[in-house]
Parts: structure tokens; sequence; C-alpha cells
């Protein structure tokens, strides 16, 4: 969790909206079954500190892009490969600790 925090504190200083939200949508889907989010430009806004017209910015590159489609709240990534790369390098940062975190050798089939 302090990794996360401080990784997207150095995230939020010195990367571009573009960045940080293909950093957000990657860390979502990481938590979710599919490659879908309901979620509306004035929350990922607020959940990035910027203004809604940067994420709408950003949001239009990426759909034009064809890396996702965005409509009415829903966020469907279509080419995750193409997000990863277009994202700073702090998404991998948080998801390789994650990873570590939450491996349970144990629970593995041998």
């Amino acid at each position: 969790m302090i990794t996360q925090m401080s990784q997207t504190a150095v995230c939020n200083r010195h990367h571009s909206i573009d960045q940080q939200l293909c950093r957000w949508i990657l860390l979502s889907l990481d938590r979710l079954p599919d490659n879908h989010l309901a979620m509306t430009q004035e929350l990922i806004a607020n959940m990035l500190g910027v203004r809604r017209e940067g994420v709408t910015e950003a949001a239009g590159k990426l759909q034009k892009l064809g890396v996702i489609t965005y409509s009415r709240g829903r966020i469907t990534v279509l080419n995750r490969p193409k997000l990863e790369t277009l994202s700073c390098e702090c998404y991998a940062v948080v998801k390789v600790e994650t990873d570590r975190l939450l491996s349970y050798p144990f629970l593995t089939k041998s």
C-alpha cells in the first residue's frame, strides 16, 4: 500500500494525464474479472486529482488510438498491451510489488 501511494504521488507530479489515465485503468482492470470499467470522467478526474476536461481529452486520445472505447461512463479496453506501452513506468512498479505481496506459493498446486 505504501509503495502504491508513493508511486502514485510521484506519478501525479511527473507524468502526463494521458499516462496517469493509462496507469489508473490498468490498475483498475487488475482488480476486475473482465476488460470493462464503469466510471464517469468526473470520478476518474477526482481519483487522479485533475480537471474533468483533462480526462476527456486523454480518453479521447486513447479512443482514437483504438486502445479503449468510452461511452456514457463505460470504458472497454480493446488493446491492453498498447495501454501498457502508453502507461508510465509507475504501473509496472506497483504491479510487481502487488504481485510479489499477493503471491502465495503454498497455495499453488505442485
